[in-house]
This record gives structure tokens, C-alpha cells and sequence, in this order.
């Protein structure tokens, strides 16, 4: 049966489902982030490096906030740099990011990198090293390797460095972090994650190319399940990993209609599917199926979290849970609505104004490089392998 929550269930569930929802793992609760429209801030200054597509989705926030400027540009094509200067006035533009630091360094107070995978790590380094905050959207790297070393460069200079997540500030993810951290659910036994696409090869930018993306649908996609899911849970250590990779259809002609056809597949050198395991140290076992081609019914972007005491859908969020002598389904009345990319930018603004704990840090980047890793290095290997 299915129950909307009412006073009893409430009581069970404690706080956690009440209408305004207690952030307990984080520093503030959504309504803070907007109390900063109301109060006098200190300017940021904040460059971009990469201009292309997610960068203006970066900027087109940012410029609504109070006292942010996009002061300046970096990108290695000419178009971009022109987009910056007409759609947002943005004089100071290099195609070199270290030329632009270095000229316009003293001009700058934060950093955004929105370049594609493979400069993630020269990029948020020099940024770094120019003792800049930055935002790195994800992937955070092309491997650990990278991830440790720009996490290590962070530390090294004292300055914040935001991972670019965003699903795990949903409504519904922190409100299963929650009554996950207020025990509600118990030991945390199996997670199941999933990002498939029946047929959704992107058709534009370099997402079919190994050597610039680090990896297909699990780097691309499957990286934004994963990473919601181990923050919902606790962000425990993953210790090993096991799975497999799945080249079929990409790297070939077709004439199958499909919304994003025409993809360069003599270039294509990515995965079509990826499934993997993880195991952590706390006994939890996760899964990750990632496609952008599988033959299924419908695309698939869901997490299931199954614990001692109870389990839920990620999708719905729905709870399934024993009350009394009965299995109950609940459906939270109520979690909040925000916009979640709202909220990721208007984030990285405060931690780099030195205002809030910084909540998508470089450690949580690179224990999910780390399982993405693992997914990859089992599937050349064959069997499982351990994880540092």
C-alpha cells in the first residue's frame, strides 16, 4: 500500500520529513544560499576557462548573483572567445589560460574550468597555483592519477577547490543523506545506479574520443549517478572494483533514427555501454550500468538504495520500510524545490568568498575518479582490482 506521510509516519521518521527540511551534512539549508541577495557581499572577480557550452550555463547564473563579474576568458577556439566579448562584454580573452592568469591574475578572485576532460588538470593546477578557489565541472579528471594531484595542488596552496556535482543537491538526495546519517535506514547493504540511454551518442563536441574524454557513457553520464549515490550514502572508501565495457554500434555506420544521430563514428573510441561493482569499506556493494546505446525500454537516470532497515527509489522518492507488523511505501509530502544549478553556483560563489564549508570537495572528486577508474581497469583486466 502507499502512504502519504501523516502525523504517525512523521513521528517514525522524525524531523527528517518535515516540511522545511534540516540539512544536517551540510553548513547551511537552501533558503541561506539566497539570504546572501539580501546582504552586502564583497565583488568576485571570476574567470572562465573553457567558454563553450557548460560555460555559459556557469555564467548565465553567476551573473545574476550580487557582486559577481565574469572579468575574463580563456579558450583555444576563436568563436568562443568571440562569444564572450559580444554575449557578455568579457574584454580580457586568451587562448592561452596560463597567459591570461598571468596577465590578469591581480584582476581575478576565482576560477571556473569548463573545458573538456582531457585539460581539467592543466587547467584547475595553474589556477590553483595561481592561488585562485576554482570549480571544476566532472569529471574532475581523466583518471585518480590527475584527481589526486589537483586535489593535492588545492591543499598545497590553501584554496578551495568545488568539484562541479550537482545531483547531490536535490531535494531528494539530501533528503536521503539524511535519514541515512540519522540511521533510518540502517546499514547501507546494496546501491544500484543507473544512467542509460536507449540511443543517445552525443553528435557534437569530443564525447567519442578517448584520448580527450578519458571514456564514454561511464565518464560522461554514469559519473553523475555514482557521484549522487556515494554522497547519499556517506561517501564511504571504495576498496575494489569489477566490471566490463561494451563497444557495439558506435563505431560504425547506421542508418537507425534517433534524435542525436550523425555522430562521428569513424573517431569514436569510447565505450557504448559500461557496467561495474564497487565494494567499500564499510561491506556496501554498488553498481553502476551506464549507457549512451542499450537495448531497452526507456532511458534509465535512477539510484536504489537498499539497506537493513529500510530502502528507496532515488527517482520516486519513495521509501520502503516495515511500520508495526506491515511493509509500508511512503511518499515524502514535501522536500523542497530549488534549482539545483542554482544552488551548485551560487555554492561555489560562498566558498569562495570564504562564507560556507565547501559541500562538493576535491576528496569526494577523487574517491569517484577513483571508482570510475576501477570500472575500467577491471574491464582490461578481467577480473577484479583493488583500489587504493
Amino acid at each position: 500500500m502507499a502512504l502519504f506521510v501523516g502525523r504517525a509516519t512523521r513521528a517514525y521518521f522524525g524531523e527528517i520529513l518535515s516540511t522545511r527540511i534540516s540539512i544536517k551534512n551540510m553548513d547551511t539549508e537552501v533558503d541561506a544560499l539566497r539570504e546572501s541577495d539580501e546582504k552586502p557581499v564583497k565583488p568576485l572577480r571570476v574567470a572562465i576557462i573553457g567558454c563553450g557550452g557548460i560555460a555559459q550555463h556557469h555564467i548565465k547564473y553567476m551573473n545574476t548573483f550580487p557582486g559577481v563579474s565574469i572579468v575574463a576568458g580563456a579558450d583555444i577556439l576563436p568563436a568562443a572567445l568571440d562569444r564572450m566579448k559580444e554575449k557578455h562584454g568579457v574584454t580580457a580573452l586568451y587562448e592561452d589560460f596560463n597567459k591570461m592568469l598571468e596577465k590578469e591574475g591581480k584582476n581575478i578572485d576565482a576560477v571556473s574550468v569548463c573545458t573538456p576532460n582531457g585539460v581539467h588538470h592543466a587547467a584547475a593546477i595553474a589556477a590553483l597555483n595561481a592561488k585562485k578557489p576554482v570549480i571544476c565541472e566532472k569529471p574532475m579528471a581523466m583518471n585518480a592519477k590527475q584527481a589526486q594531484e589537483m586535489a593535492d595542488a588545492a591543499k598545497r596552496n590553501n584554496v578551495e577547490f568545488v568539484i562541479g556535482f550537482q545531483h547531490r543537491y536535490e531535494p531528494r538526495s539530501k533528503a536521503l543523506r539524511d535519514m541515512i546519517a540519522d540511521g533510518k535506514f540502517g546499514k547501507i547493504l546494496y546501491v544500484r545506479c543507473q544512467a542509460l540511454r536507449r540511443r543517445g551518442i552525443p553528435n557534437w563536441g569530443v564525447f567519442g574520443q578517448k584520448a580527450l574524454q578519458g571514456g564514454g557513457p561511464m565518464i560522461d553520464i554514469g559519473v553523475h549517478i555514482i557521484e549522487a549515490a556515494h554522497s547519499i550514502i556517506g561517501t564511504p572508501k571504495p576498496i575494489a572494483a569489477t566490471g566490463n565495457t561494451f563497444t557495439f554500434l558506435g563505431d560504425k555506420p547506421t542508418s537507425v533514427v534517433s534524435e542525436w544521430a550523425g555522430w562521428d563514428y569513424k573517431t569514436y573510441t569510447v565505450e557504448d555501454m559500461a557496467v561495474g561493482m564497487i565494494r567499500f569499506d564499510t561491506g556496501t556493494m554498488l553498481t553502476i550500468e551506464a549507457s549512451f546505446v542499450a537495448h531497452i525500454e526507456r532511458d534509465i537516470f535512477n539510484i536504489q538504495i537498499f539497506g537493513e532497515k529500510a530502502g528507496a527509489i532515488w527517482e520516486s522518492s519513495q521509501i520502503f520500510t516495515d511500520m508495526g507488523d506491515y511493509m509500508v511505501n511512503v511518499t515524502p509530502s514535501y522536500l523542497g524545490k530549488w534549482d539545483i544549478w542554482d544552488y551548485k553556483m551560487r555554492h561555489f560563489v560562498d566558498v569562495a568568498r570564504g562564507e560556507r564549508k565547501n559541500e562538493a570537495p576535491a576528496e569526494h572528486g577523487v574517491m569517484v575518479q577513483k571508482m570510475l577508474d576501477g570500472v575500467y581497469a577491471a574491464s582490461a583486466a578481467g577480473h577484479e582490482v583493488t583500489i587504493d
